[in-house]
């Protein structure tokens, strides 16, 4: 016999602790029949993957793709799901401010309110140095909610400090650097800084074994440019330079694969569900992949695909 799923609560702290994106679905509010009570919770994952419980496979499905939007967008939302047609009358989702509404056909009369919550994982910011700049850097982080590692040395780096951290920056005066930066380049670390007079950067980066493209990737001398004196006011301007280049391309929204908010229509139902490896009703037949938000909507097809070859060919 296997053992029991670990309760939702220490799923979510394991998850956080290794710094997996995911989506807490809570259900705030049922209307019967709906299967679902209030309370009812469920986490999304990043692949679409759905532990817990917030209703059947079709209310399961709306929330999958909210869900994963949200993952993205990195914002709260309150998802309502009802059997009968949005307010606009056009079958689309309705979105309001911090709310959208999505008719799903084949809820069997119910209506559901869920309250998803992207939970992404805090910026990880790597600071290789003992220097004054360093100190500040440590020092600045985590009032912006960054959580610092901090190294004196190489070999207080691992290659998974390295891979995982969404920033590197290296205030050691030249002290290892050449090792770490080529490691985070090769990682791909979305923001790798060193800091060095524009001189001893230029030639720092031409002894590295890397392509132009790779070394126009290290950003020397790090920070941008406002003036910075000091090393707590060089900090900030590095830290500035982090928050550019983390919001621009974040680590914990690039983990969410483009696959994971591709959608597809159900030809039976016409529902929207999410086209992912981990959605569990599909079809292949006469060469094209089709999606269901259920197994019933799957069996109903395969039983007369003539019957739906005008949304099959959508």
């Amino acid at each position: 016999m296997s053992p029991a799923a670990p309760p939702l609560e220490a799923r979510m702290a394991e998850l956080t602790r290794r710094h997996v994106p995911f989506v807490k679905a809570t259900v705030v509010r049922a209307r019967r029949p709906a299967s679902a009570r209030p309370g009812d919770t469920a986490l999304v994952l990043a692949d679409g993957r759905v532990e817990g419980f917030v209703g059947g496979a079709c209310a399961e499905a709306t929330v999958r793709v909210q869900a994963l939007r949200t993952l993205r967008s990195g914002e709260s939302l309150l998802l309502r799901i009802s059997p009968e047609e949005t307010a606009d009358g056009t079958g689309e989702p309705v979105v309001e401010e911090g709310a959208v509404s999505v008719a799903n056909p084949c809820l069997s009369g119910g209506e559901l309110e869920i309250f998803l919550e992207p939970l992404r994982p805090v910026p990880r910011v790597v600071v290789l140095g003992e220097s004054p700049i360093a100190r500040a850097l440590a020092a600045f982080g985590p009032v912006l909610g960054y959580e610092i590692t901090e190294a004196s040395g190489t070999d207080g780096i691992t290659p998974e400090d390295v891979a995982g951290s969404q920033a590197l920056v290296i205030a050691s005066h030249g002290r290892g650097e050449e090792p770490v930066l080529v490691s985070a380049v090769r990682a791909g670390v979305p923001y790798i800084g060193l800091v060095a007079s524009p001189r001893r950067g230029a030639a720092v980066l031409d002894a590295l074994p890397l392509d132009a493209e790779e070394r126009a990737r290290i950003h020397t001398p790090a920070g941008l440019w406002i003036g910075a004196r000091t090393p707590g006011e060089i900090a900030v301007s590095i830290l500035a330079e982090v928050i550019q280049t983390v919001h621009g391309r974040s680590v914990e929204v690039d983990a969410v694969p483009e696959t994971g908010s591709v959608t597809a229509v159900d030809p039976v139902c016409g529902m929207t569900v999410s086209v992912a490896d981990s959605t569990p009703y599909s079809d292949e037949g006469g060469g094209k992949r089709r999606w269901f938000c259920c197994a019933g909507c799957r069996a109903t097809y395969a039983k007369d695909p003539a019957r739906y070859a005008r949304a099959d060919a959508s």
